[in-house]
Parts: structure tokens; C-alpha cells; sequence
């Protein structure tokens, strides 16, 4: 029974990185009316907008979807946390702030597979468009944009020492990952301005708020999409104990993410017709792909004890030193607490005849087991490293017709050959690096995976035990043309009118390196799709 009607021309699902920035563009239309419903509340947590309170809002359930795997045989059985924001932002309103694109070629990969508009010549406009670059203006830049894009200021003794041991191991400088080539060693950008978060909550929702043709509701779980026929009409949405359903006179651009988009398009009655049967869902149409090629970053950390007493785990185990930290943060926003999930970076090759780099590092001045775990109770820094182009690929199921209920998430980490040696490759080389010159001052012991490990089979097995997901999760709504494909070029469900996927989900392969920034180009596309309708 439905409580409440309200009507927009254009209904988004989901405020994050995507879903935040198609209803801001949309609503800079002012004849257009655009709804956009968020399952989370406000970003009103001061966690949220300080840098390193990501280690905060990693495990808090008032932000977070807080969701964990299905037990991974290919990790001895074990399930993996994986954070999602579930708050205005969505994950860019949580995650670690590194502002990477992914390699050119990972656009072009796309518009190879059939999907016209996608190659990088046509995506960097909007990457462009976004764009705030604190270094100004350029050919590959934007400046001027909603997402502030900023250089980390204090550049720590560690992070200095790991570049200059870099260089040492054969690896080139590169003072920009998004620029003409992605592969060699500095600094990350953040997604931040003035030493604050930059989400998509606070680049183009803030902004957008004083539009009265733009009505965000929070605490508003989309249940179910309405159809008649095939032609999506509206979304049904619980809030506060009330149901609301929120027609759509032209179209539905759903931006839940690649867990919430399948599971939502799955309890409607879109996805495979035999998993649907199985919960009494009825069949709008069979899309068999539907919660499909779920593909994500599966990471492992390489950590250190430090001969100093200058990490990020010291301050935290000092009260006066968090006290001097907590002041250089409110007095000039510089210091410990503007650190971001990755300081430096790195993109490297594992074998000489790849043409771009195959994994990735963050470095960090501080260590844990698993970030969930909170940070170590000795002097530590990680070397974290990262397959880029996996060829795991795994599925996202339901476990309930409930849409309160999380779906079922199965990652299938490390299940071919090339995962598994690009793994033990990239922790090899990360290692290597700690062995350069410019590191001895500073390295006391490696604390993992240490000393007695080390033939590739002690090293894929403590991969296995240690390993986590780097919170990439994509293409559970693919793109393509094919019959495993969800949407089309301009994010059309198949098989259905007036229905759009625009998130991480639909990318056909995973971006090699952090997916914020191309989930906000994917947002940016969306709204001009729609308005040419």
C-alpha cells in the first residue's frame, strides 16, 4: 500500500559518485524536475570530511553498507569485508580520496568491444568537465569543475624515501597519473580542497541544493521498480516506516553502485529468469548477465616495523602527539589527519612485453592487519599492491526477495593462473623496492609477510590468508551488445524503455586504478544521454 505519490521528470537511485552528479547536471535544467532518492542519510559525520577519518567511516554502519562475502574458496573459505557508503556521496563520501582515472587504453578497450562513445578521445571531455584541478588547466585537465583535485601537501621522510628507492629499482617519475602516461612513481591527488573531503555530496550536490527543481530524499530505500509492461514508470521506496512510490514521467537512471544496482534491478524483475523463479519474483525480462562478471581489486600489504617513531601508528598511541595533530588540522588544515588511503603511488609493469602497467601501490605512512582492524600497535608503514586487470571474474546474487536484505556476494579473488603470478609478481617487486638504499635508514624488520616467507607458494598463500579487496567493485550491469550485457552504449537496459544503469556497475572491464573518478565521468554522461532523449 502505497502512502504517498510524488512525480519528477527524471528519478535517480543512489547519491554516490555517479547518481550525485547525473541529478546535479540534470537539475541545472530548471523546466526539469529531478527526485533523487539516497538510502543513507546526510553527510552530516565530521569523519566524513576530515582525510583521514576513513578510517573511521570504514566499519560505521550509519555510513556504511558494512557488507561482507560469501565464504571465497580461493581464499581458504574466507570472507572479506567490503565497505560501501551508504550516506549522500555514497563511496566518495568514505573511501581513501586517490584521484586516478584509469589508463587510456582501458577506454579504448571498451569502445573495442562495441561500445561507441566510449574510447578515451570521448570520455576525457567529461573527465575534463568534473574537474577541479588545483594545478590548473591543460589539454588532459579541467578546471573550475564540482570535484576538487588537489597535490598532498606534507611530504613525509618515508614517502620520500620509497620514491627515491623506486627510482633506484629501475622505475620512472611520473608527477601525474592522469597525464599522458600512467606508469611509474609520486604522488597521488586527492579529492580534496583545503585540506577537506571533496564528495560528490559536496562538489555538486551543495551546490545544487538551492535549485528547487532538485528534491533529495535520504533514509529512502528504493524496493522495487515499477513497471508497466516493460516500460519503467516509477520506483517504490520505504522511508520512515511509510511507503512512497515516485513516478518518473521520462526516465529512471538507476546509480546504486555494483552491489545495490543488480540487486535492485534483480528484485524488479529484471535479471536471470531462473534465479528470479527461485524467489517468486516475476520476470519483466530475462537478462541472464544481471549481478554477472563482478570484477574488483584484490590487494595485499607489504608491511614494515620503522626503526622511528614517526608513523602515523605513533601518533595514534600518543595523546599529546594526537593532540598536535588534531591542532595543525583546525589551525591551518595541514599535517597527519590530511593523509589520504594512498600518499604515494605507483604503476608498474610485472613483465617487460606489457604495453601499460599491471599493478598498482599505495604507500602509507602507517600499518594494520586489514583496515578494518585499526592500525598497529608499533612504529609501521605499508606497501599495499593491487592487480589492475584481473581475470577473476565472480557474481552478485540475491539471497532474499527482501530488499532490506543484503544480496549474496561472491568475488571468486584469484581463480586463474595470470591473477595469481601477477600477484606474487607485484609483491616481489614491492619487496625490491624495500631493499634500495634509501630505505635502510628506516626499516627495522618486514612484519609482513616476513622473513620465512618467501618461494612463490609461501607467498601466494599468505596472499590468500591476508589479502582484501582494495573496494573496486564493477560490471555486475555490463555494457555491451552481447547476451550477457545489461545495458547498451547509452546505458539502456536491454529489453526495457525508460531505465538506465549509471554507476561503477557498468563497466565492461574493471579501470586500472581507483574507480571514483570514472564512476563521476560515467554520472557526467548519463545526464546528457538523458536530456537528448
Amino acid at each position: 500500500m502505497t502512502d504517498e505519490t510524488m512525480d519528477a521528470d527524471f528519478v535517480v537511485v543512489g547519491a554516490g559518485s555517479a547518481g550525485a552528479a547525473a541529478a546535479a547536471r540534470l537539475s541545472e535544467d530548471g523546466t526539469t524536475e529531478v527526485a533523487l532518492i539516497e538510502a543513507g542519510g546526510r553527510d552530516r559525520n565530521i569523519w566524513i570530511h576530515i582525510p583521514l577519518g576513513y578510517g573511521k567511516t570504514i566499519t560505521d554502519p550509519s555510513v556504511n553498507w558494512c557488507y561482507e562475502t560469501e565464504p571465497d574458496p580461493n581464499l581458504g573459505g574466507r570472507r572479506v569485508f567490503w565497505p560501501r557508503g551508504k550516506v549522500l556521496g555514497g563511496s566518495s563520501s568514505i573511501n581513501g580520496l586517490v584521484y586516478i582515472r584509469g589508463q587510456a587504453e582501458d577506454f579504448d578497450h571498451w569502445r573495442q568491444l562495441g561500445n561507441t562513445g566510449w574510447s578515451y578521445a570521448d570520455v576525457l571531455p567529461y573527465f575534463r568537465r568534473s574537474e577541479d584541478q588545483e594545478r590548473g588547466a591543460d589539454a588532459l585537465h579541467g578546471a573550475g569543475g564540482p570535484l576538487a583535485v588537489s597535490d598532498f601537501k606534507d611530504h613525509h621522510p618515508l614517502c620520500e624515501a620509497f620514491i627515491e628507492s623506486a627510482l633506484a629499482a629501475g622505475i620512472p617519475r611520473n608527477d601525474d597519473f592522469n597525464g599522458a602516461t600512467q606508469e611509474g612513481v609520486g604522488y597521488y591527488q586527492l579529492t580534496t580542497r583545503n585540506g577537506r573531503r571533496c564528495s560528490t555530496a559536496v562538489g555538486y550536490l551543495r551546490p545544487a541544493a538551492k535549485r528547487r527543481n532538485l528534491r533529495v530524499l535520504t533514509e529512502a530505500l528504493a524496493e522495487r521498480i515499477r513497471f508497466e509492461g516493460r516500460c519503467a514508470v516509477g520506483v517504490e521506496v520505504g522511508r520512515g516506516g511509510a511507503r512512497l512510490f515516485v513516478r518518473a514521467r521520462r526516465e529512471i537512471i538507476l546509480a546504486g553502485g555494483a552491489i545495490n544496482s543488480p540487486q535492485l534491478l534483480m528484485l524488479s524483475g529484471i535479471g536471470p529468469a531462473g534465479h528470479l523463479g527461485e524467489f517468486g519474483i516475476p520476470v519483466v525480462t530475462d537478462r541472464p548477465g544481471v549481478g554477472q562478471s563482478l570484477q574488483d581489486h584484490y590487494q595485499c600489504r607489504i608491511v614494515h616495523r620503522c626503526k622511528l617513531p614517526i608513523t602515523v601508528n605513533d601518533i595514534m598511541l600518543s595523546v599529546p602527539k594526537k593532540i598536535k595533530a588534531g591542532l595543525q588540522y583546525l589551525l591551518f588544515r595541514r599535517g597527519p589527519l590530511t593523509i589520504a588511503a594512498g600518499q604515494v603511488g605507483l604503476f608498474a609493469r610485472t613483465r617487460p612485453e606489457l604495453a601499460t602497467p599491471d599493478v598498482q601501490y599505495h604507500f602509507v605512512v602507517f600499518s594494520s592487519d586489514r583496515p578494518a582492524e585499526g592500525l598497529h600497535r608499533f612504529s609501521g608503514f605499508s606497501t599495499n599492491v593491487c592487480q589492475l586487470r584481473p581475470e577473476s571474474r565472480g557474481e552478485i546474487r540475491l539471497r532474499s526477495a527482501d530488499p532490506r536484505q543484503p544480496p549474496a556476494i561472491h568475488p571468486n579473488y584469484l581463480a586463474t593462473e595470470l591473477d595469481r603470478r601477477t600477484m606474487i609478481a607485484g609483491v616481489r617487486l614491492g619487496r625490491r623496492i624495500a631493499e634500495e638504499r634509501a630505505m635502510h635508514a628506516f626499516i627495522e624488520s618486514e612484519y609482513l609477510p616476513g622473513a620465512a616467507v618467501g618461494t612463490d607458494e609461501e607467498v601466494l598463500a599468505y596472499i590468500k590468508k591476508y589479502g582484501s579487496t582494495v573496494f573496486h567493485p564493477t560490471s555486475t550491469c555490463r555494457m555491451g551488445q552481447d547476451p550477457m550485457a545489461v545495458v547498451d552504449a547509452r546505458l539502456c537496459v536491454h529489453g526495457v524503455e525508460r531505465l538506465r544503469v549509471a554507476d561503477a556497475s557498468i563497466m565492461p572491464t574493471v579501470v586500472s586504478g581507483n574507480t571514483n573518478a570514472a564512476s563521476i565521468m560515467i554520472g557526467e554522461r548519463v545526464a546528457d544521454f538523458a536530456r537528448a532523449a
